[in-house]
């Protein structure tokens, strides 16, 4: 059975690896939302997780499955509205419908928790495949484009030159 509960701190050193497992390196591979042919490097890195734990109108919320962490997501509130990122599922646990429960969860808390009108999100729009996910869950592609942030490794290292983020917006409630 999956549950979800807020990270803490103490999650950390948990949260870090299983981010990168989903999008970075062979290990990435396993599933299919990896990012490793679009961008080496980290995708996050231990600052930036707890700076989300704590940072006000903003959660990470884990799954768990067993007592095993298996997935989480960052949903904030942000100009009125939930943002959602760094969403990752363990790779050998993609496509058996975690990924969907866990952003169910996360526009759960947005809409009922925070009261918020509609989720917003920023997708590689290199991932075809993992922007018509989020459409068949309702979202929407804006055709709002937003740069890479080239040049800042905390983000990863591009392999590409052509690489940016579509705005993806769903109504809640």
């Amino acid at each position: 059975m999956l549950s979800f509960r807020r990270a803490t701190l103490a999650d950390v050193d948990a949260l870090v690896p299983l981010v990168e497992s989903a999008y970075r390196g062979d290990a990435s591979r396993r599933g299919w939302t990896t990012e490793a042919d679009l961008i080496d490097g980290q995708r996050t890195d231990a600052a930036g997780v707890a700076e989300v734990i704590t940072a006000a109108k903003s959660a990470v919320i884990v799954a768990e499955q067993d007592g095993v962490l298996v997935a989480c997501c960052h949903v904030a509130e942000e100009h009125g509205a939930g943002y959602f990122g760094m969403f990752a599922v363990d790779p050998g646990r993609q496509a058996g419908g975690v990924g969907r429960l866990t952003l169910a969860e996360a526009e759960r808390v947005a809409a009922v928790e925070w009261g918020l009108p509609e989720m917003r999100m920023k997708v590689l729009t290199a991932r075809a495949d993992l922007i018509a996910w989020y459409v068949r869950r309702g979202y929407t592609q804006t055709g709002e484009l937003v740069p890479f942030p080239y040049g800042d490794d905390r983000f990863g290292v591009p392999r590409r030159d052509d690489l940016a983020f579509e705005l993806l917006v769903k109504r809640l409630g």
